[in-house]
């Protein structure tokens, strides 16, 4: 976990998410995102499942050890994963069960400050329990963090004039692409921060000179789904 602080790095995680979505409106939350077949109101559906997720676990420690890290987790989630599907449907149905989308960015609008909160007073030395794994604090908010800042990617494409990600919080999500890759990778020397999170991640496809400059590690991506 590269940061110092990092419920500060996930707080910035969703507070940059606030950004993007705080002011649309009903038809604005009707865009298209990164992820086939989602609107940014089921994408912002889909994560504040993972600040609920997350006001459980930091309510709920458990005994260590760890039985995985804020890297290793990802290896259970790859690109089109089981289950990628059923669950996107899920989340679907279930933003479409609102009388409006901009009913999800209330409750968001809620939910991720107190999961902060929550994050800030957990004992960094303890362990939490969320999807089938032990994690200690610091990877465990390293993983919603990742997973907060490539989804804020995910919602942008049809705003161009959405703030981006925060650096703090980038710096954690590029972390954890790093620690999926091997360790002799060289990232290609004309991606930025934002191409390396959406090449690892598949929402861009890779070039034919970032084939040619990856080598073998070309083969590793999609990093996970």
């Amino acid at each position: 976990m590269t940061a110092t602080r990092p419920h500060a790095a996930l707080a910035q995680a969703y507070d940059g998410i606030t950004a993007v979505v705080g002011d649309l409106d009903d038809a604005g939350l009707q865009q298209a995102t990164r992820c086939q077949g989602w609107l940014i109101a089921d994408l912002l559906l889909h994560v504040l499942g993972d600040a609920q997720r997350a006001l459980v676990a930091l309510a709920s420690p458990v005994d260590g050890p760890a039985d995985t890290d804020d890297v290793s987790y990802w290896r259970d989630f790859p690109a089109g994963g089981e289950g990628a599907s059923r669950h996107a449907w899920w989340v679907r149905r279930s933003a479409a069960a609102f009388d409006r989308p901009t009913g999800i960015v209330g409750l968001w609008s809620e939910t991720p400050p107190a999961a902060v909160r929550a994050a800030a007073s957990a004992n960094p030395e303890g362990y939490v329990t969320t999807q089938g794994h032990v994690l200690r604090v610091p990877d465990f908010l390293a993983t919603l963090t990742t997973e907060a800042v490539v989804h804020h990617l995910d919602l942008t494409p049809a705003l161009p004039g959405a703030p981006p990600p925060g650096p703090l919080a980038v710096r954690v999500a590029v972390a954890t692409m790093d620690g999926l890759l091997s360790d002799d990778t060289v990232r290609p020397a004309a991606w930025d921060d934002h191409d390396f999170l959406l090449k690892a991640t598949g929402r861009l496809p890779l070039t034919d000179r970032d084939r040619l400059e990856l080598g073998e590690s070309a083969g590793w991506f999609p990093l996970l789904g």
